[in-house]
């Protein structure tokens, strides 16, 4: 376990994020990590505020959530999905019975006025997640997603099209007026910050809507702290998600190295499979360290290995 008082931040997306995240909080002291999840592709569905990455840490930090399917709650039941299908009602985007109860919350308590930050706050004490978990942002920010048939938003993109449109370009709707959360913010630029932990998410739609909004960039550039990413590509392939897809629609190779060149000198550090340790020299050479890890996390124990491996690693670069 790590010793030092100081704070690790992780900036995550959904599923692969979350999962580095909860071998974090089981390595790390309690009050040590604060994990700050994307929002940009948080929608509105049959008028609820739904908040897919917040919610899939949030579950995966409490251990409530369906290791199975990588999303949504264990033990789930789709009776009111069942229901409003029989009406007629769209259900293109799946609310378990459970879940729905979770959006309900956040959708009440934002109508009432409180932030996103208050109502995550709320449902991560009540779930007993045992991490603080900030959203990006309180201000809406949407993922767009730019296709030879139009444009999308995310989830339609991601749920309802399966991915399949092929991508031309990402644009983040509201991002120039959004601003970044203010603990997310203070911490950030703070001496008590030791690591900044760039989790395996998407680096287009999971972990650039939190990279742009307004003075992140150059929060991250301007720290003491180290800024390590842990590589979402392992042997040309996206262990979870689109990511090695857009790369190639994007023209960009579906390597570990582009991923490390993408994020380019916001890098301090950066993990890498073993299956491609080959690319370790490359990346070097790009000014950014490199650790070569084993990273397919498939139980606790893989997550718990692999967050203390990256963090040693980042206490190595200071």
């Amino acid at each position: 376990m790590a010793s030092s008082d100081k704070k690790i931040l992780a900036l995550s997306g959904g599923v692969g994020g979350a999962k580095l995240a909860l071998g974090l909080k089981h390595y790390l002291p309690a009050g040590q990590l604060t994990v700050v999840a994307n929002t940009a592709d948080d929608f509105e569905h049959l008028g609820l505020s739904i908040s897919p990455d917040l919610d899939t840490v949030m579950y995966t930090l409490a251990g409530l959530n369906d290791t199975q399917k990588g999303w949504g709650l264990a033990g789930e039941s789709w009776s009111g999905l069942a229901a409003l299908e029989r009406l007629g009602g769209d259900t293109w985007f799946q609310l378990g019975d459970k879940d729905l109860a979770t959006h309900l919350m956040r959708t009440l308590a934002l109508a009432q006025g409180k932030t996103l930050t208050e109502i995550t706050a709320l449902l991560t004490q009540r779930l007993n997640a045992g991490v603080k978990l900030l959203p990006m942002s309180d201000d809406p920010v949407r993922t767009m997603i730019e296709t030879a048939t139009g444009e999308l938003s995310f989830q339609h993109y991601f749920v309802r099209d399966r991915c399949a449109p092929i991508v031309s370009g990402i644009r983040f709707e509201g991002i120039e007026a959004a601003q970044p959360q203010a603990e997310f913010m203070r911490l950030l630029q703070s001496d008590e910050l030791s690591a900044v932990i760039i989790c395996p998410s998407n680096p287009f739609v999971s972990v650039e809507p939190v990279l742009s909004l307004p003075g992140v960039r150059e929060a991250l550039k301007s720290s003491r702290a180290p800024v390590v990413a842990v590589s979402p590509i392992v042997a040309g392939l996206a262990i979870k998600g689109p990511a090695a897809k857009m790369m190639q629609e994007l023209s960009m190779p579906a390597s570990a190295q582009a991923v490390a060149n993408y994020y380019g000198d916001l890098l301090d550090g950066f993990v890498i499979d073993e299956s491609d340790a080959f690319q370790a020299e490359a990346i070097e050479a790009l000014g950014i360290k490199a650790l070569v890890a084993p990273t397919i996390m498939k139980g606790l124990r893989d997550r718990i290995d692999l967050a203390q491996q990256v963090v040693k690693f980042s206490t190595s670069l200071v």
